[in-house]
């Protein structure tokens, strides 16, 4: 259900509100260019800075729209497991079929303090619950065993978007987990090396704008087509560096901008890149041929 390319899609904004018919613009581009699934409300969404009836709006468009051609994961998380349950229940009775779970940023909690959350939202609901371990962002990270005990506690934790970075945690998370747990990689830069242990697919920001191609990494490797694959992996390698010059979303919402995608607007404390990057972000487009020169 979650394998291939998924979109971690932004939030398009105009006038600094949610633009709704933008949004079902980029969703319809995704799903024509071979996106598996689409996660609103992720860290790529903006999703820190959306009020509750943005978030709630954000997800609702987004399911009316997909119409079940492809799943809707939608994020859920919080650093508050309250506040986490409360957005996930709204998810799921929306139609959702499934969420992301961040793990809880600022409040740095134990390792106990992760299971305890992570299975209390889990009780909470019926639909599916990817983990979120991105420890650089959070401040703290799902330990493998941690990962292993909740999939085997609770029947709706079923996959793990791994950002840690490191392959060998991620390793040790496909050694430890039930056969049927699966691996998703949270880094773009990260796919064909996550396919290699085991991974399913990704979860993407690159896919914003050139999603026929990471679309066509994951495919390609599903059908053993190792020559296709590593082209693609390392075609996509100065993009995917460059929408991450700075921190997400801003060079991807950046270069949505420039190609006329959707407005490049960001809501504080994001900003606009600095020159120098958005120099390089630039000539990163062009030499993709996304830009013209």
């Amino acid at each position: 259900m979650f394998n291939g390319s998924i979109v971690a899609i932004v939030t398009p904004f105009r006038n600094g509100k949610v633009d709704e018919k933008k949004l079902r613009d980029l969703i319809e581009f995704q799903i024509k260019n071979g996106t598996s699934g689409i996660v609103p409300c992720g860290t790529t969404g903006e999703s820190a800075t959306l009020n509750f009836d943005e978030h709630e709006s954000v997800i609702q468009i987004t399911i009316d729209q997909v119409k079940k051609r492809v799943p809707v994961i939608a994020g859920t998380g919080s650093n508050s497991t309250q506040e986490a349950i409360i957005l996930t229940r709204q998810a799921a009775n929306a139609g959702a079929d499934a969420s992301l779970q961040v793990s809880p940023y600022y409040n740095r909690p134990t390792q106990r303090g992760l299971y305890e959350h992570f299975k209390a939202i889990a009780q909470s609901v019926k639909i599916p619950i990817i983990l979120y371990n991105i420890a650089g962002r959070t401040g703290v990270n799902i330990e493998p065993e941690t990962i292993a005990r909740l999939a085997r506690d609770c029947q709706n934790i079923v996959a793990v978007k791994e950002a840690s970075g490191s392959l060998d945690q991620m390793s040790r998370i496909k050694q430890l987990c039930p056969k049927e747990f699966d691996l998703i990689s949270g880094d773009d830069g990260l796919i064909l090396p996550v396919l290699s242990i085991g991974g399913i697919g990704v979860i993407s920001v690159v896919a914003n704008i050139v999603p026929a191609d990471v679309a066509n990494l994951v495919s390609a490797f599903a059908k053993g087509d190792l020559k296709k694959a590593q082209e693609l992996h390392y075609k996509l390698l100065p993009l995917i560096k460059a929408v991450f010059l700075e921190t997400n979303p801003i060079p991807v919402k950046t270069a949505m901008g420039l190609l006329g995608m959707c407005e490049a607007g960001l809501r504080l404390p994001m900003c606009a890149m600095s020159e120098d990057n958005l120099e390089k972000l630039k000539k990163a487009l062009k030499d993709y041929g996304l830009l013209k020169a």
